[in-house]
Parts: C-alpha cells; structure tokens; sequence
C-alpha cells in the first residue's frame, strides 16, 4: 500500500522548479563545481573518457609493490635500528671486532619479525576491504533489466536498485522510491551516529520511475560540485529532456547510509570509491606511541650519548698509548709489535689509528643497546593483546562481541589514562528509550526501577527490586521500548480509576502527537514503528501497549484501534490530521491540531516542563503543584520527563490561525521559522494539563557504576554529544554526571540576545558580537567556578555547539580549557565530528595528560584517531568507529576492567620489562668496557662472536618476556577493588668484572697448574652474568608461573647446553669457545666458586635494600600484596584502610551523588 505524506513534513516535496537565477547554481561548470555525469550511459561513454575512479575502497598501509620498501623503512627509522644496520654493514671491513655472520643474524630475525607483524595487520584489513568490495547490487545493464553486480565494478553514471536494509554502496542521487511521491527513509548512524531516520526525496520529474522497465531508453545528465568532504551540502542540475532541475542535499544518498522503511530506490552514482563523501572524510590513521615508548627512546637516546662518549674517551686513550709504543726504539707493548704492524696499531699513524678503534668501540659497546628490545616489546604487546582479547570478562554473550584489541601499541597507555572523552548515544546509552513511568491526573504509575536508582540503592547497602508483579512479569523484557508495569492501567483497567477519563485523554494524546510511521506485519498483524527519535517511538509503544495502538497514517489522518472501555472491545477510530507545529530545540515542543469523529477540534501538545506549564490556563492546572512533585522524582532517577496537555478549539479561531499558519509556511523569507514560531505561540496556550511522561534513555548496564569507579581512580570523564542541550543533561542525570542541586555553568548561543546577533546582515560582525557573548559567559563561569572552589562545590559546564566553535578559537581555548578543567562535570552538546576531534586535541595537548576517547559512530572516528588511545564500542549497528579504533570492546562498562585490570598490569608489566632490559645490557656491556680498559682498549672482545650475538636473543630475553606477560603485582579481583628504575646494571657489571679478574688473575685455573686465559675469562664472566641476571629477575617477579620458572632456569640451563655443544664444534667454528667448558671451565673449582659467590655478592644489595623498602617504606601496590599474602582481603576494615590511599577525592558518580544527598539530609536535620 502507498501512502502519501507530504503533509507529515515540513518541506514541500521535491517539486523543484526549472532553475531560474540562484546563487549556488550558478557556480555549476565554474571551479570546484565541474563534474559531469551521463546517466544510464548516455553520451555513449562520456563517463569513461572523464576518467572518473571505481568503485574500489582500499584501507591498506602496502600492497605488494610497496610492502617491502616501505616496511624497510619504517623499520630503519628507528635509530636503534638504523644503528645496527650501519654497524652489520660495517662488521664486513677489518675494523669489525667480530664476524660478520654473528652480527647479521640476529638484526635479520629482529626486523623480520617486526615486517612479519606489519604483512599479518595489514592483510586483515585487506580481507575486510575485500569483504566491503564484494558487497553486491543490483545495477542496470541495460534493455530494463537489472542484475547483480560488486560494489567495486560500480562506475559514475550506473543506475542502480537498493532494497530494504541495504547499504549504499556509492554516492546517489536519488531518482524514485517505491512510495508515489518518491521519498526514502534513509539511517544515517555510520556517518552521524544518530539512529533518527532521514527524510530524502527525489524530484518530481524522475519519481514515476518505478519499475525496472522505465529504465530501458532512460537518459539524463548531471552536472554537479567535485567530490569534497562536506557531508551537509550538494550543488548541482539534472539536465532532463532539455530542462535543468537543481538538486540539493534533499536528492543526495551517501554511501555507507542504510536504506530503512522504503522498499526500494532508484539512483544513479555519481561518486565512486575514494570521491564519495564518507571517504574523503575519512584520514589515514595516526602513528600512535605510548609515553612509555617515548621514554624509552630518551633512554635509548642517552645510552646512544653514553656509547659515543666512552667510545671516543677509548679512542682518545688508545691513540695516545699507540703513539707511545715506540719511544725511541724501545717498544712499551711489545705484544702488539708496534714496529711491524698495521695501520690499525701504527705509533706513526696514531691519529688514523684513533678514529679506525672509535669506529671498532662504536660497534663493541652495541651491547649496551639492546637490539632484541623492540622486537621482544613487540612480541610481549600482541601476547597482552590476545589476553585482552580472551578476557571472559569482557565478552558481551548478547551480541557475541569479545574485547578485540585492534593494535597492540598502546596496551600500557592503557594504565595511564587521566581523561576519557566519551559519545553518548550508543557509547553510555543503548540506543533505545523505554517507557517506565508516568504521572496522570497527580497520580504516579509506574513500578519499574532505573539503573540510577539501582545504582544508588546498592551504595546505602540496599538492594532495590520491583514489585512482585513487575517482577513476576516476562512481558517487560519482550517489548523494546516498553519497561512499565502497574496494574491499575494496564489490561483496560485503567477506567477503574478515579480520574478514567484523563486517563483515557493523556493515551489518546500519546497515540496521536508524533509523526512516527507504522509498519504492519502481514503475517502476524504486528504494528512495529519507525519514528525520528527513539523517544517519540517510546510514547506510541506505549500507547499500543496501554490499549490505544496507533495503527495507519495517511495524507490526511491517523487511525487508532482503542480499547472500548465500556463494551471491552477494540473499536477503529479515525483522526483527521490538519497541522503539525514541529518540535524544534528552541521551541522545546510540539504540537498536532486534529478533528475527531465527533466533530471536535482538539489541539494535542506535549514539551517540555519550562515551557509547557507557563502554557496552561488557568482551570487547567488542578494537577501542576502534584505533576511537579514526580517531575522533580522521575529527574533524580534519571529520567526524562514530557508534560502533556491540550485544549479544545473553536472553528473561528482555528480557520485565523490556519490561514496565517499556511500563509507563513509558503514565504520564502529569512524570518519565516520566526514567523512561524510566533503564529503557533498564539495556539499554543490556554492548555489544560493532563500529565507527565517518564522515559529512560536507557544507560547499558552498568555504566552508573562504571563512571564511580572510574572517578574514583581519579579518572575525569567529558561527554561530546551531538544530541540537544536538553537531552545531554538529562544523560547526566541518569549517569550521575550530574546530580540535583549540582551548580551548572551553561555556555549557550541559544539565548535572545545570541538569535538578534545572528540574524544582522554582517555575518562578520555577528560572529564577532557572539564571540563576546561567549567570552563574557566564559567569565561568569570563571567567577562562579572560583566562589565554588572555596566552598568545595561541584561545578559542571555544559556547552553547545556554536558557543564550542568561538571557545574552540586561539585566543579563547585556553580560557576555556581552564574553566573546563576546574569543573567536576564538562558535556559539550551539539558537537560536530570535527569539534568532537578539536576539544579532543586541546586536551592532549595543552594539559600533557593521556586521553582515551571512546565511541560507536563514524561521527566519533576524529576524536578516536585524535585521542591517544581510541575505544571503539562495536554496537548491533555500524562499525566506523571499531574501524578505526585501537581497542573495540561492546559495552562501555567493559571499560572498568580494561583500564583498572588491564591498565594497570600492561604499564607495569612493559616499564619492568623495560628496565629489566636496560639493566640487562648494561651489566653486559660495561662488562666488555671494563675489558677494554683492562686489556689497553685494544678492541679486542671479552667474549666470544657468538656469545655476544645470543645474549640478547635466547640466554637472557625470554625471562624478561615472560615477565612482561605474565607478571602480576596485583591480582585483578584486588585491582577493581582498590583502584589503583633500571635495576643497578653499573653495580653488577662492576662487581662481576672484578671480582673475576681479582680472583683469576694471577692464580691456577687447571688442574696442570696453568693460569686462565682469555678464553677461561670471558666465558666465567658470561657465566656470572647469565646467573646475576636471571636471579635479579626471579627476585623481582611477583606472580610465578610454570613458564617463568621455565625460562628463568631454562635460560640458565641453556647456556651451559650450548657452551658444551658449541664448544665441540670444529675449531673453525667455535674459534675461542672450542672445548673451553670441558677441559677448562667445568673441571675447575674456582670456576664454580666465583659464580656461586659473584651472584651472592650481586644480589645481597638489592635484597637489603627491598627488604627495607618493603617493611619500612611500602608502595601502594606492596600493601595490596601484604592483603593477600596475609589473608586480610576479608578484613573490611583493614581493606578500607588502604583502599583510601588510592581513592581520590570524587565529584561526580553515583557515591558523590549518596554523599550529596546524605549532606542534604544532615543539614535538614540540623534545621529542624
């Protein structure tokens, strides 16, 4: 059946005329305006000469071509990197103090490693690319017939058929519909977030296109505005039969757009690929790092310095005792043979002979940069990631969405996260109102119970349930949009009430004041609706519900089937529609004036509570002072409220105001909504009040008890919404963002000086008269915000969208951000994407802290990619958001965990592990210095090829991995419930180098008496080495699993396997390791002895120092331990105690709230 509704609409529709003089129109052919698209292939193939692009969507960071030069240098940007590159490079001249092989090896497995991670990222997106390209439709192939075809073969000028429930997939501009006037109903979340549909119509000239056949000698050309990012505005004319018709964004379907509650569309493409709209909005990800990675690379930085430094002291040293050698004709170090010798050791060259060792000593001492840290960081980070990824936890059943975390870079940015920037609809909401309560003729029905009110119960210690026969009920969890019981009204019984026929009144009202569309299903005969707000679909719900079920909409009426309350039976009515007064922000209500079958002319009307009770007349308010009571209730439960109310019409007066309504809607004036506004102000009054609506823009679960603990952690959360003013106060309220009597600095254009501004003729001027308006409110908020600090009051700012645009200005931002920052509460309402990305980037950059946005729509992908970790929420519908996330997870309440459990762990884990690193190497490498010192910086290594190359990679990193995996200072149930330096690498090296050589030196290693060489030496300080270093790690670990015990002694075992087995290597392979264990090492004592006492002597300083530490002087995380090593978990009491230390002072949250209002009672108390 189709139905006519242009009258439902404001706009007139789609009945364009031939273009006249217009000023957008008249750009078309110039520059930014000269795209040229022959519909159904007319002009042969015009459309392939212009050389416009497919319909191809690549998000890929290579292809095949480029994978390996640009991978290469992503790798050697890093100059830890790019240093070892230059040092293999120079292990194959003389200079190299080892081979070449053993250099190589171990950079080859790092970067390929690192490229093999970058082609696995990069061939998921490709198969998502795929998937997206593969998508089919159906296009016209000519002769009326249309067929499937992929997305990727679309081509500008196709004409194409979306069904129901479709994507777009390219940008169309829309020919017919399967209604008679050519409208769709189009959903537009994946590009604004909002979930209210879009009203889009075709021109008057193309809408009789409505079967296939139409299309076979079908022919039209479009010439329009290049592709641009502008997602609100389009210019162009469809040339049709030698007319030219302007099009607008009313004509305009954009890809990644759903097509809802339309059957079918006809539309051509007219931009494809990369030129559509939603791409060319969309920017390549952002390199993101963490703080700790920054931090590393300072350090990296300074053992860079550290490396040049001794390098160049060695040099310095060497060339002066090389120049030394020979004093006449005496030669100090006899050994090197200074009068017959290389240019490497020439007395007569010893400035060559300097810069050749600085070069020998830079490649030496690599040692004290670890080349494994990144690779073994970049390991650790996608082992966190799977854990984040398979945290039951965090798995919402309902949908099947595990947490994925989509990049493992920034797991530790995770623990230190200051400020959260957040969505609402859909991210703290779920995206549906439900009607719970309502308040008729001063009495309150309704027994359900909010999330807030639930979350405040739990904090007295309460545990709120509903009443038995809410509770008895199934039928409440079957109804989306309906969460209210009470049996007085419901199942007809409300004409058993006292004041029935109001009753009866507020649900006709329900049933009629809306513009919704109903849907009936042919099978079951089930009405469902598609409304333009969820709130408004809420009401109709409600009123099918309650026995007066809203069933057809026509041009001209509305049909209700209502429950007879005096013979029990449904009976048909019929409404005839004459106006609809719209609701707007600055109107605050809306309006429908009907004619029912009895004759009467009822004006029906619901708004809000600042603008509907000043409407009243004066014998219509017998309920107000009660109606105001609940209102004030339904707000502390975070609800939001409508009043409702109507009045009858005399036929004079209505026929005046018809005439001056009809006549304002035709004017083409730049006051004509002004004008409109004031001619329905004038219907609008003398209103006789029926009642209140109670509708909760329902929270997900636990997201009240989500923001407590996260505002206990001292985390700050803002909220940037596109919503209106109204409705983000409310989602304040019911998040206990906001609380009642909370103070509110409300920074709004919306005020009447603000609105006589904008209509002056000097745009300029205008905006520079609002900027001061701002600036001025800013100031007074600034004021406030000082007088409230020395009261210690909560303060929350609210702002709009074109106040947020003048804050958002050089010379304001810092004034703003100050205010901001002061205040317990920020919500910016009305926010653009790109605002949502700007007030994002402020943030970060002006306060240094770590950001965290989180959001589920395309219009959040700035403010994720701006923040410096991005939470995608991957909701029922779109997933824009996850697209560009770092971590998508499918309620916000996961976000608890991820930051507190997660968080904490992955920033501990990574900074141990990287401290452990450093320490690592610098034990090792300052070995090989004192060496040098020791042997004349003669560049000769301690060690040998191969013992230097694998102790990064398989004696020493593994535990330091396993560490950075599996290492828990606080067990996780302790985390939620409590909130919350390099190692002395000098000291050790020093120690071992030392006592090694003090203990060997001069005394008989082997059984035959000889002494130990540098053979004997090298490998008992490696051996020291291995064992300092694995026990300072067993020592430090905090949760042992069987698989740190295994990499911590297996390291050490490992080392003596290969010792044994590379020393029994061919002399040629094994050069200065051949037998040296065997026949050296394992048969003498003092080799065992020095080992055994080296560790002690290593560790004895560390274990003292933490044993103090951690009986005089805990840490935070060290008490937690005690709590659970000493059975106190259940202590409450003690639990309390240090639970204190980590909670920080909190102003927002449902325990501020109880807080709040445990004040309020105390300070009644004390009054009475």
């Amino acid at each position: 059946m189709r139905h006519h509704f242009s009258r439902i609409h404001a706009f007139s529709c789609g009945k364009a005329s031939i273009i006249r003089d217009n000023e957008e129109h008249s750009l078309i052919g110039g520059p930014g305006f000269s795209r040229i698209v022959y519909c159904n292939g007319a002009e042969g193939s015009g459309n392939l000469e212009l050389n416009y692009g497919d319909n191809y969507v690549s998000t890929t960071k290579y292809t095949l071509a480029t994978f390996l030069p640009k991978s290469l240098f992503e790798q050697f940007r890093r100059v830890a990197n790019f240093y070892f590159l230059v040092c293999a490079i120079l292990s194959f001249f003389p200079v190299s103090p080892y081979s070449a092989v053993s250099n190589v090896v171990p950079l080859v497995v790092v970067v390929s490693a690192t490229m093999g991670k970058e082609a696995v990222e990069d061939w998921r997106r490709f198969k998502q690319d795929v998937e997206m390209n593969n998508r089919r439709v159906k296009v016209h192939h000519g002769e009326g017939d249309f067929d499937h075809s992929k997305w990727r073969d679309l081509r500008v000028g196709d004409i194409v058929k979306v069904e129901k429930d479709e994507f777009f997939p390219a940008d169309l501009i829309l020919l017919s519909s399967s209604y008679d006037e050519a409208i769709c109903y189009v959903e537009t979340m994946n590009l604004d977030g909002e979930t209210n549909l879009k009203l889009k119509q075709a021109l008057e000239e193309t809408s009789k296109l409505q079967e296939d056949s139409n299309f076979q000698n079908f022919s039209a050309t479009i010439k329009c505005e290049d592709p641009n990012a502008n997602l609100y505005s389009f210019v162009g004319s469809l040339e049709l039969d030698d007319q030219q018709y302007p099009l607008s964004p009313q004509q305009l379907l954009l890809r990644d757009s759903k097509l809802r509650n339309t059957d079918f569309i006809y539309g051509v493409v007219i931009f494809t690929g990369h030129d559509t709209k939603v791409m060319q909005n969309s920017t390549d990800p952002p390199s993101k790092r963490s703080n700790v990675e920054r931090r590393m690379d300072k350090i990296i930085y300074f053992l860079f310095l550290i490396l040049f430094l001794i390098s160049f002291i060695g040099s310095i040293f060497f060339g002066i005792a090389t120049r030394e050698d020979l004093e006449n004709g005496r030669m100090k170090r006899w050994y090197l043979r200074p009068d017959d010798t290389t240019i490497y050791y020439d007395p007569k060259k010893a400035p060559i002979a300097a810069t050749l060792h600085f070069l020998t000593a830079l490649m030496l001492y690599s040692y004290l940069i670890p080349i494994s840290l990144y690779v073994s960081i970049e390991i650790v980070k996608v082992l966190q990631s799977i854990f984040i990824n398979q945290d039951l936890n965090m798995y919402y059943e309902e949908t099947d969405q595990p947490a994925h975390a989509r990049t493992s870079n920034l797991n530790e940015e995770l623990g230190q996260v200051d400020t959260i920037l957040s969505d609402k609809t859909g991210t703290l909401t779920c995206n549906s109102m439900e009607f719970i309560k309502c308040s008729i003729a001063g009495v309150a029905y309704g027994q359900g119970v909010t999330e807030v009110e639930r979350a405040m119960a739990r904090r007295k210690g309460l545990e709120l349930t509903e009443d038995d026969n809410v509770a008895n009920s199934e039928a409440k969890s079957s109804i989306k949009g309906f969460n209210f019981m009470d049996e007085r009204i419901m199942n007809g019984n409300w004409y058993k009430e006292p004041h029935a026929y109001v009753i009866q009144k507020f649900l006709r009202l329900l049933a009629v004041c809306h513009t919704a569309i109903p849907e009936v299903d042919e099978e079951t005969g089930k009405v469902s609706y598609e409304a333009e707000s969820p709130d408004e679909a809420a009401f109709v719900i409600a009123a099918r519900e309650l026995g007066f079920e809203f069933y057809e909409r026509t041009q001209s009426s509305i049909i209700l089937h209502e429950l007879n309350s005096v013979s029990g039976k449904i009976t048909e009515r019929n409404y005839q529609l004459l106006n609809i007064l719209e609701f707007t922000s600055a109107r605050k209500r809306m309006s429908v004036i009907v004619r029912d079958e009895e004759g009467k002319l009822l004006l029906l009307s619901k708004g809000a509570d600042s603008v509907m009770f000043e409407r009243l007349a004066k014998n219509g308010r017998e309920f107000e002072e009660k109606t105001k009571q609940h209102i004030n209730e339904y707000a502390d439960a975070g609800l939001r409220t409508l009043i409702l109310a109507y009045r009858e019409l005399d036929e004079d007066e209505y026929n005046q105001f018809n005439k001056e309504f009809m006549e304002a809607k035709n004017l083409v004036s730049a006051d004509r909504e002004q004008i409109i506004e004031e001619i329905s102000k004038k219907i609008e009054k003398d209103l006789i009040l029926l009642g209140a609506t109670a509708v909760e823009d329902k929270l997900q679960n636990g997201v009240p008890e989500c923001i407590d603990k996260l505002a206990q952690a001292g985390i700050k959360l803002w909220v940037l919404t596109g919503d209106k003013m109204e409705t983000a106060i409310n989602i304040g309220y019911a998040c206990s963002l906001l609380r009642q009597g909370m103070k509110q600095i409300i920074i709004s254009s919306d005020t009447p000086e603000a609105k006589l501004l904008e209509k002056a003729e000097d745009k300029s001027a205008a905006d520079a008269a609002i900027k001061e308006v701002v600036l001025r409110q800013l100031r007074e908020g600034e004021a406030l915000l000082s007088s409230s600090n020395e009261n210690s009051e909560a303060i929350a700012l609210i702002i709009d969208g074109k106040s947020l645009t003048h804050a958002l200005d050089d010379d304001v931002m810092d004034l703003f951000l100050e205010l901001a920052i002061g205040c317990a509460s920020v919500i910016c309402c009305r926010s653009s994407p790109k605002q949502k990305a700007l007030v994002t980037r402020l943030v970060k950059t002006k306060t240094g802290s770590t950001t965290l946005a989180i959001g589920d729509g395309a219009n959040d992908v700035g403010m994720l990619q701006e923040a410096d970790i991005g939470i995608g929420i991957s909701g029922v519908e779109g997933m824009q958001a996850v697209m560009s996330s770092d971590i998508a997870i499918a309620q916000f309440r996961f976000l608890e965990r991820l930051l507190l459990v997660h968080g904490h762990w992955c920033y501990r884990r990574i900074s141990s592990m990287i401290c452990y690193f450093f320490y690592k190497n610098i034990a090792f490498g300052l070995t090989l210095f004192f060496y040098e010192i020791y042997a004349s910086f003669s560049g000769e290594a301690a060690y040998n090829d191969w013992f230097l190359s694998l102790y990064n990679v398989f004696f020493t990193s593994l535990p330091v991995i396993a560490l950075g995996v599996f290492d828990q200072d606080v067990s996780a149930k302790l985390c939620l419930k409590l909130e919350t330096n390099p190692r002395n690498g000098v000291l050790n090296a020093t120690l071992i180098f030392f006592f090694c050589v003090k203990a060997i030196e001069y005394q008989a290693f082997r059984k035959g008496g000889e002494v130990a060489g540098v053979e004997e030496l090298g490998a008992t300080m490696y051996t020291c080495v291995v064992w300092v270093v694995n026990c300072q790690m067993a020592l430090s670990i905090n949760y042992f699993t069987y698989i740190q015990h295994i990499f911590i002694w297996g390291g050490i075992l490992l080392w003596y396997l290969f010792l044994l087995a590379y020393g029994a290597m061919d002399p040629t392979l094994s050069t200065t390791a051949y037998k040296v264990f065997v026949e050296a090492c394992a048969p003498a004592p003092s080799y065992w002895l020095i080992t055994l006492l080296v560790l002690l002597a290593s560790l004895l300083p560390y274990f003292v120092y933490a044993s103090i530490q951690m009986r005089f002087f805990p840490m935070f995380h060290q008490m937690i331990q005690w709590i659970r090593s000493d059975g106190q978990a259940t202590d409450p009491e003690y639990v309390n105690i240090v639970r204190q230390r980590s909670i920080r002072h909190t102003t927002v949250g449902f325990t501020a709230r109880f807080q709040a209002s445990q004040r309020l009672e105390a300070s009644k108390r004390l009054q009475v």
